[in-house]
Formats: C-alpha cells, structure tokens, sequence
C-alpha cells in the first residue's frame, strides 16, 4: 500500500470518527445552551417529529388559494354564493361518505358502551329511517334494510342529523387516537369499558383517563415519578375529526390540483372534473354519467339494458371517478353537510384565510381553584362559553357567540338604534317562522344527490337546512386539520 493510499484511508477513519461523535453530540437549546432531553437540565423534552400522521380513511388536501362561490348561473336568483377569492388551508378529507357500515360500527359501540346505563345516547345517535317514506311512493323496503342489511353496507349512510354527524366525528376522534396508543404499546385492549370510563383524548391528556396502562412514557423530570401519559407535545394523537367547512367542502371537491401549471388555472371547472358536460368523454366510458344524479324528470339510472348510473337510489361510495384529489362522489350520491351555520350573503362577510361562520369560542369548565371540573357521566369534559368579563383587552373577539357577527347580530340589524330590540334573539333581522327559515341553527350542505338535477352537483351552490331535521339525500364526511407544513409529506 503506497503512503498516499495510507494517509487516504487515515483521512477517512478521521471524518467517520467524527461524524459518529457529532451524531451522538446532545442537542442543545440555541437560546440557553441547556440540553434537551436531559434530567441533568430539568427533562425539557424535545422529540422528533416526522410529520402528522394520515389518519384512517383520510386524503391530504394541498390548500391553496381560489375563487369560491357561483361558477353557474343562478338560476334561482338566490344571490347566495357570490364569488368570492378565498384561501384554504391544507387539510385531511374522508375518501368517501361515511359508509352505513362505519355507522353500524359507531352504533354497536355506544350500544355496548352506554346502552345499560343511558339507552338515550343509542337512541338519539339513530339514523331516521322514516325519511324514506314518501307519500305517493313505495319505499317501505329501505326503512327496513337501507342501514343494516349487507347489500347496503358501502353506501352511504343517510338520515343523519348536522347533530348527528358532529357526535360520529367525536366519537371517531377517540376511537383512532386509543388504537394509536394501543399501537405503541402505551395501552392495552380494554374491551369492558363502560359509562364514563371509557377513551377520550381530551380527558386524557388532562388526566382524568386511566385506561390499561401497559408501559407509560419516560419522564425525564427529575421532580417525576419517572413515567409519564402522552402529551400534546408528543406529536403522537392526532386532532379531531370534524365536519369540514364549506370553503374546505368547496375546494376539496373542484380539485383545481389537476388543471393548475405553476399557477395558472387551465380551466376554470364548473364540476370536480375537467369539461361542463355530465357525461364521460373517454373512450372506454363514453356518454357514461361521471355522476349519481337525476338526469330528467322520473329518470333515476336510465333505461333498463342500458342503465347509465346505475343506482336507482344511492350508489356505493367507491362508484364513478374520484377527483384529482382522490375524493369520490363529491358530486352525486348524496349531499353533504358541512361545518357552517348557513347566511345568504356569508361572502360578502368572512375572512379571507379558512373562511367560516359558525364560531361559540369555549375553554373548559373549573373550579374556584382553578382546577378542571371532572368528566360527564359520558366521560367527556365539561366546556363552557368564553364571557366577556373574561375578553375585555381582546382585539381580536368579545363575546363567545360569533354566529350571527355582521349578519344578524344588533349592530348589523336596522334596529342597531334601538336598545329594545338589542336582547330579542331571532327578532333582530332574520325572523324564523315568520319571514324567514334562517337561524343560528341553519346548517349549510353541499352538493347534489341521487334525486338531484345537475345544476346542484356544482360545488359552488349551497342550501341550508336545520342542524336537527335529516333526509334521504344527505349525508356527510369527516375532514381533519394539517398541522405544520402546508405540503404533504414534511
């Protein structure tokens, strides 16, 4: 071996060497010089993060900007959806409706969980099957195999109050974030839970959740006990699943990622695909409906032989072409109820960045000692509404009800002037059952449906209905937050 040769391989071993002591150098704060993750230095602890996890049944909507509202004519002169250019932010969205089979499954757990003790709660989480029935129709058969029966089991779920699909997502929330937990081995199976002692993210973080511990957290507190719960910090849980917002709803289901170069948008979609016709143009589905709707009047899935949708009522959710997005059936199938109390002229009004109206800003519910008040006997905590004694140096927000904030509220009504009409709620502009079906418990969805004419699978219309009352045509997906970067993957 030459001396050049030698002193080559010396060189190496130097840089390796190094490179291994520098890989193993603690990481330190670059504003103290303490260490992390150090009992030494207090346990400050410091872990890595790979990105949010996708969570079951989610895909990762890129945000961006676009032009929301109106890209049809209006034909019903509503003046509802005035085009208004908007930002999103990145999010999660459910690949499809929430099936029936996903219902049943949330149903046969509260039953277990609650069904003893409170039957209320199994009660009030059931689907309407009712709304089937229609006066001068025979629909007899799907109140009674529409939900449970297995040929029915990949549709979409409907019957489902706005109320409703709020609890599956909370529900849903909790049940993924336990398998997380399970699946690292922080908890065991507990399949006895029952009442309140039963898995809630939130109540476990605050602590008022044991649960079957097999092997808690390191604490590197040297004041701890040496073993801690998962904290927020931890990056592990996930956030909430949740209703999306109309502007989410809308943006998700145009999926301008398809026909953007750079940022020029191609073509300005009226549909969530490319083209204003309804039907395929691709050669091996020519003339094929890209959607479950109504063609025309009593024509429901064409003619026998020949069936165009091929779904006489709802289809299931993996039928037709998913979006640039991967999203199925955001035109068709069924409609979708989103996160928004409904208002006419809301884009006169919202926000440009993640628009949405319907915000009750709450904290928790404490004692006189500033402690958080136990769990319900459903295991939940006990939130309450923020007051204004509580916000009077805020810029930002006063009151905790924002719903009707410039469209509704006294200081936006024509009674602004009169004090008298200041505490008469539902009296001040939009008056319900009198003149109007708009209150603060209007809910919007999006979309058409199986029954539906093309003009409302157009992502940008909208209608409204009482966040209580339910139909044959309406169902719902969950979405879910992006935290941290806006583009997938980091």
């Amino acid at each position: 071996m030459t001396r050049n040769s030698k002193n080559l391989m010396l060189i190496f071993a130097f840089i390796f060497a190094m490179s291994l002591f520098s890989s193993c150098k603690q990481e330190s704060s670059p504003a103290t010089g303490w260490f992390y993750n150090d009992s030494r230095t207090g346990g400050f602890e410091v872990r890595a993060y790979q990105g949010q996890e996708t969570g079951p049944g989610l895909v990762f909507i890129e945000g961006g900007t676009f032009v929301m509202g109106r890209t049809e004519q209006d034909v019903l002169f509503d003046w509802n959806n005035i085009p208004r250019r908007v930002t999103v932010a990145s999010f999660y969205m459910d690949e499809t409706e929430v099936r029936n089979l996903d219902y049943c499954e949330y149903l046969y757990w509260i039953s277990r969980v609650f069904g003893a003790t409170y039957p209320e709660v199994y009660i009030n989480a059931l689907p309407d099957t009712l709304v089937w029935r229609d006066r001068l129709a025979y629909n007899e058969p799907y109140i009674y195999d529409y939900l449970r029966h297995p040929a029915y089991r990949e549709h979409p779920v409907v019957g489902i109050s706005w109320r409703q699909a709020r609890e599956y997502a909370a529900w849903r929330t909790d049940r993924v974030n336990e398998y997380i937990l399970i699946r690292e081995g922080i908890l065991d199976w507990d399949p006895d839970q029952v009442n309140e002692r039963n898995f809630n993210t939130e109540a476990y973080i605050v602590g008022q959740y044991e649960g079957m511990i097999i092997q808690n957290l390191r604490d590197l507190d040297p004041r701890g006990t040496g073993e801690r719960r998962v904290r927020r910090e931890d990056g592990l849980l996930l956030p909430a699943y949740r209703l999306p917002t109309e502007a989410e709803w809308e943006f998700a289901a145009l999926g301008l990622i398809g026909n953007t170069v750079y940022e020029r948008i191609v073509e300005r979609r009226m549909y969530p695909w490319d083209g204003h016709n309804v039907r395929s143009s691709q050669p091996k589905s020519m003339g094929n409906f890209m959607a479950n709707i109504q063609r025309g009047r009593g024509d429901m899935m064409g003619v026998s032989g020949n069936l165009n949708d091929a779904a006489d009522v709802t289809a299931p959710v993996y039928a037709y072409w998913p979006n640039d997005y991967g999203l199925y059936n955001m035109a068709g199938n069924v409609s979708e109820w989103v996160k928004d109390v409904y208002r006419p002229i809301s884009a006169e009004d919202l926000s440009d960045f993640r628009p949405f109206r319907g915000n009750v800003f709450q904290t928790l519910l404490k004692d006189e000692e500033n402690q958080i008040v136990p769990k319900d006997s459903l295991g939940r905590l006990i939130w309450r509404d923020v007051t204004l004694e509580e916000n009077l140096t805020r810029r930002n927000y006063r009151y905790a009800d924002n719903i009707s904030y410039r469209d509704g509220d006294h200081a936006s009504s024509i009674f602004f002037d009169q004090e008298d009409k200041a505490n008469e709620p539902g009296k001040i502009m939009y008056e319900h059952g009198i003149t109007t079906l708009i209150n603060d418990q209007s809910r919007v969805y999006k979309g058409g449906s199986w029954k539906d004419r093309a003009y409302w699978i157009v992502p940008g219309t909208r209608r409204f209905l009482d966040e209580n009352e339910s139909t044959n045509d309406i169902g719902f997906r969950c979405a879910m937050n992006r935290v941290g970067s806006a583009v997938g993957g980091y």
